[in-house]
């Protein structure tokens, strides 16, 4: 089998079905076969509706009484019946969920899937899945394969993508079954047995049971951990092979520029600029991840590094992933670094005379440029870049970030051709991320922490409060945060209404709020909206003169609005802790008292990351916390766009990444011996390029 073929080669994909794969990324065929079931049905774990305890559960039964009502004070359907076997009969509910009413033939049986608890004072089965019970009962296993066929009662379950519904994923699987025995082998035989890719990879589609599944996967995520550990020890021997500017530390300059702060820096920005003002004096390429929580100050730490670099004669790039965040940035560091007489830039999609900006750097008269993807762009060209420094980085895409890194290696002062230069990198991120996952996510760069907030800042007040309290609870609450000439950010899950979910939408709650805080000037934002309109939107809330900006979570990371004390988070048990955490720092910035409401609609206690969330304004432990509630999968889903795309691996199984790092370093060191032993390894060799971190220029 040709993993490296077309989709198009498989069997029932034609060229309409394989665009709409495209779009979920799928592209080859190995792409398809690693794109395995979200779930598992396991129909032999039905259970009677007499021996029903709370959780999840399976019923099979027949659906009656089916009737839809709407709460108007919710705004919601609710559609409501009974289900009954020959052992007795539950209550089932679907919330916005009308159609059910009529999906269902009263004399046939389903089999029912979801969570039995208790609600209102009764238990009920709560939006379960339904498949028809003869579906099941009544599939007999395909016979045409070498290997045996899965049983119909243990089935893999696909989520859908790029269009594509989970039963076209089942067809696709079905035409390649015969073909599974002949895929290779993608490791070295002393780190995997021969055969052991295919058999995992197949019965992850077709197992028979749960233990197949759980080992298959286990396999399946040591192979992706060890791509992913492979690629950092192999970025980290190719840094050592480039040559970057040597950026001669000068105390009495910096103690000029840190004098001149504001502020008094904290001992943790103190030990991380110490850090990276040594790297820069090194003639290797910095490879440095600065990471600090929100509000920690990492803005003033690029700032020296680049004082540094310009007090060397070479210019630095700052790249932001919005034009709000790369303006905040170039406003900030302007009233720093101006003074001490360092030319700065704004490059953004919306900058005029940009001609007249590409220009100046080029020639050397700008030393540093903050912008966008415009800093990317072919025709920007840089005297003599020498630090790069990248804000939120796994907001950029690979492509993006060697684009930025090659501007060095075609634009260097150094005559030398035969040598790579490189520039140095300081990539920086406001997630928090757990001790236990760094050197795993991040294998090739060093870490810096800012762990500790500014002297004098106050810390965030933080209340559960249930939706159908908000009325007596909350609006009060922010009438006087309003009177008292501040703004209110409110977020949503949703752009519109839908009709499956249950969560709020961003439309209908300004529409709302209108209403309710009449007079007040309400604005929303999300992220279907034009760069352009965000930005206007955005630049007004900035100013005063919005009250209250409704808006989903593109407002997570980086905006910098002062006057902002209140934020409002609607279905707040739908959200990570890294992800609630990041919102809740969208206030707090300013030297008044913030306060941050997590709305809840669920009927039963809040969850304990909710009540974390309550205690603790300490992003770091809240990332700790989040990975054992949650995984890092769904943790780091955000960073998934860059350096981190994985898919089936549990970074907190620690044994299983133990065992990968060890063996991805011996098969490491086995390249660095002899290089022409990647030859032997295609496949992995291209996998592993897509986690490499980018400052290899070759």
């Amino acid at each position: 089998m040709n993993l490296l073929s077309e989709v198009t080669s498989v069997k029932g994909i034609g060229e309409k079905t394989a665009e709409a794969l495209h779009k979920a990324g799928i592209y080859t065929v190995r792409d398809l076969l690693y794109f395995l079931p979200r779930d598992y049905e396991n129909f032999q774990a039905a259970v009677k509706i007499k021996d029903l305890k709370p959780g999840k559960i399976m019923i099979k039964g027949k659906i009656s009484g089916l009737s839809t009502r709407h709460a108007r004070k919710r705004n919601l359907s609710i559609t409501s019946g009974k289900i009954t076997d020959e052992t007795g009969s539950i209550r089932v509910v679907w919330f916005n969920q009308a159609y059910r009413a009529k999906q269902f033939d009263e004399q046939r049986e389903y089999y029912f899937t979801g969570n039995y608890d208790l609600r209102a004072g009764r238990y009920q089965l709560t939006s379960p899945s339904a498949i028809l019970a003869e579906d099941v009962d009544g599939a007999l296993p395909v016979s045409n394969s070498a290997v045996s066929a899965p049983t119909a009662s243990f089935r893999p379950i696909y989520s859908q993508k790029g269009g594509i519904k989970p039963a076209q994923f089942n067809k696709f699987f079905a035409n390649l079954r015969t073909l599974f025995a002949d895929i290779p082998d993608l490791l070295p035989p002393e780190f995997a047995k021969s055969g052991k890719r295919a058999e995992a990879l197949y019965n992850s589609h077709f197992p028979d049971n749960d233990r197949e599944a759980r080992e298959a996967r286990k396999y399946l995520a040591y192979e992706e951990v060890f791509e992913l550990l492979l690629a950092a020890q192999l970025s980290k021997q190719e840094n050592v092979k480039l040559k970057a500017e040597s950026l001669k530390f000068d105390a009495k300059k910096t103690q000029g520029l840190v004098k001149s702060l504001p502020f008094k820096l904290t001992n943790a920005q103190r030990v991380a600029t110490w850090d990276i003002l040594q790297d820069l004096e090194k003639s290797t390429p910095m490879n440095r991840l600065l990471q600090g929580d929100v509000g920690s100050g990492k803005t003033v730490v690029a700032a020296i590094a680049a004082y540094q670099t310009y007090s060397n004669g070479f210019q630095t790039a700052l790249l932001a992933p919005t034009a709000i965040l790369a303006t905040q940035h170039y406003e900030g560091l302007k009233s720093l670094l101006e003074p001490l007489g360092m030319k700065l830039a704004l490059l953004t999609g919306s900058t005029k005379h940009k001609t007249e900006i590409k220009t100046a750097l080029k020639e050397g008269k700008i030393d540093l440029l903050i912008g966008t993807h415009a800093i990317i762009t072919d025709d920007t060209t840089f005297q003599g870049l020498a630090l790069c420094i990248i804000d939120e980085q796994h907001r950029f895409g690979v492509a993006q970030r060697q684009k930025l890194l090659l501007k060095t290696a075609r634009n260097t002062k150094k005559s030398d051709s035969n040598v790579d230069f490189a520039p140095h990198l300081l990539a920086m991120t406001a997630t928090p991320i757990p001790r236990s996952l760094q050197l795993t996510i991040f294998g090739d760069l060093d870490i810096s922490v800012i762990n500790e907030l500014p002297k004098g800042r106050k810390q965030i007040k933080t209340e559960i409060i249930k939706e159908t309290s908000q009325r007596e609870l909350l609006y009060p609450k922010i009438n006087t945060e309003i009177k008292n000439g501040h703004q209110v950010y409110w977020i949503c899950k949703n752009i519109d209404d839908n009709p499956v979910l249950e969560t709020t939408s961003v439309k209908r709650q300004a529409k709302k709020l209108q209403e309710i805080f009449k007079g007040k000037k309400i604005e929303f934002l999300h992220g279907r909206m034009k760069p352009a309109e965000k930005d206007e939107i955005m630049e007004r809330f900035s100013r005063g003169k919005t009250d209250i900006l409704v808006s989903t979570t593109v407002v997570e990371v980086g905006v910098n609005v002062p006057n902002a004390s209140v934020i409002v988070i609607m279905d707040a048990e739908n959200y990570g802790l890294a992800q609630l955490h990041q919102l809740r720092g969208r206030v707090g910035r300013g030297d008044v008292q913030s306060f941050c409401y997590l709305i809840t609609n669920a009927e039963n206690e809040p969850t304990r990351r909710l009540r974390e969330m309550e205690k603790s304004t300490d992003g770091f432990h809240l990332a700790e916390v989040d990975l054992k509630l949650r995984g890092p999968g769904e943790i780091y889903g955000a960073l998934q766009h860059g350096a981190l795309d994985l898919r089936i691996a549990t970074l907190s199984d620690t044994p299983l990444i133990a065992k990968a790092s060890r063996d991805a370093k011996k098969l490491a060191q086995e390249f660095l011996q002899n290089e022409d032993s990647m030859v032997k390894y295609k496949e992995l060799m291209s996998g592993i390029s897509h986690y490499q971190q980018l400052t290899t220029l070759n």
